[in-house]
């Protein structure tokens, strides 16, 4: 009989001081009682790219492979793995304007860090009390005002 893997819960977010700007990402992951805070920044880049790349990192955290539930506020991320990316994938990272994919690069990433796990996709409405969404957003700008501040 397989090995039951172990269930992860997830919350990302982005923030970007700008964007373009600075940026910065955030998530926790909960699994039982652990619980883990992941946090980075980078210095020119957008919104979107800082919300695929919190769900980048926290996936690729996970030490073995996982059930996952993960939450994001962000419908770009939520729609772009659920629905656009396969078609993206097919058409050769373009989109159906024919229009190369914005952002391909983390798309990829993104796609590669979830074949490991078993990952259900939850939108969770940003700002609005989800206590693990809050602790994302306040890690996701806390990097951004950090590294803009010239402290990261």
């Amino acid at each position: 009989m397989a090995e039951e893997r172990p269930h992860i819960e997830i919350s990302t977010d982005g923030a970007c001081l700008g964007n373009p700007g600075p940026g910065g990402w955030g998530a926790i992951l909960r699994a039982g009682e652990h619980e883990k805070e992941l946090s980075g920044a980078e210095p020119d880049t957008t919104n979107n790219r800082m919300e695929l790349t919190a769900a980048i990192r926290a996936l690729q955290a996970l030490k073995q492979p996982s059930r996952v539930d993960l939450r994001t506020d962000s419908t770009y991320v939520r729609n772009g793995i659920m629905s656009w990316v396969a078609n993206w994938e097919k058409n050769g990272w373009r989109t159906s304007a024919k229009q190369p994919v914005k952002n391909a690069d983390l798309w990829r990433e993104l796609v590669a860090a979830v074949e490991r796990h078993d990952v259900t996709w939850h939108w969770v409405k940003g700002h609005a009390g989800d206590r693990d969404n809050e602790i994302a957003d306040r890690l996701a700008t806390t990097a951004a005002r950090e590294l803009a501040a010239g402290r990261l």
